[in-house]
């Protein structure tokens, strides 16, 4: 759909009062219909928005930044995973840490089931995978598709997570029949 503000075509367009919009101008909309129609009226060049687009000027974009420039020194930007806790802006291992671990051996050195190893540890299965695959639990924290090194110590060393990644592959692969 097109936003009627600026004629835009935008697939992450909002509607406002049943008004189709564009990320930008839904972004500058007033909440009262009567002035919302007077916005509409005021037509605007879809060109002229176009360079807050090209450079991701948007909702959130401050705190976006903010976040990956945290997670670029380090600095957790989520909250903690199994195994860990933040105190004073670092992740801290606690007494989960030591069950991760075993989750990790079991895993890998067992031919357990993901339902049954899942309710072994007392998780779900969606939450066994995203443990198994977390990047955190090698050292790095993972923002915005971008890995850094993070400033904790690592759980699982590099050669285990690996090892459980290529077997959940193996077994999450699509059987042929």
């Amino acid at each position: 759909m097109v936003c009627k503000k600026c004629g835009y075509l935008d697939p992450k367009e909002t509607e406002i009062f049943k008004t189709p919009l564009c990320e930008i101008c839904s972004r500058f909309a007033p909440s009262k219909i009567s002035s919302f129609q007077e916005y509409i009226a005021e037509k605007i060049d879809w060109k002229i928005l176009d360079t807050f687009r090209k450079y991701g000027f948007t909702k959130g974009h401050k705190q976006k930044l903010g976040m990956a420039k945290k997670a670029s020194i380090g600095i957790p930007v989520t909250r903690s995973p199994l195994g860990y806790e933040i105190r004073n802006k670092k992740l801290i291992q606690n007494e989960d840490a030591s069950k991760v671990h075993s989750l990790f051996k079991t895993y890998l050195n067992r031919n357990y089931s993901l339902n049954s190893l899942a309710k072994n540890f007392a998780l779900s299965i969606n939450g066994l995978k995203k443990v198994l695959t977390n990047r955190t639990y090698l050292g790095e924290i993972k923002f915005d598709g971008k890995i850094h090194n993070g400033d904790h110590k690592a759980i699982i060393s590099d050669e285990i997570f690996y090892a459980v990644g290529r077997k959940l592959r193996d077994q999450l692969r699509p059987r042929r029949h």
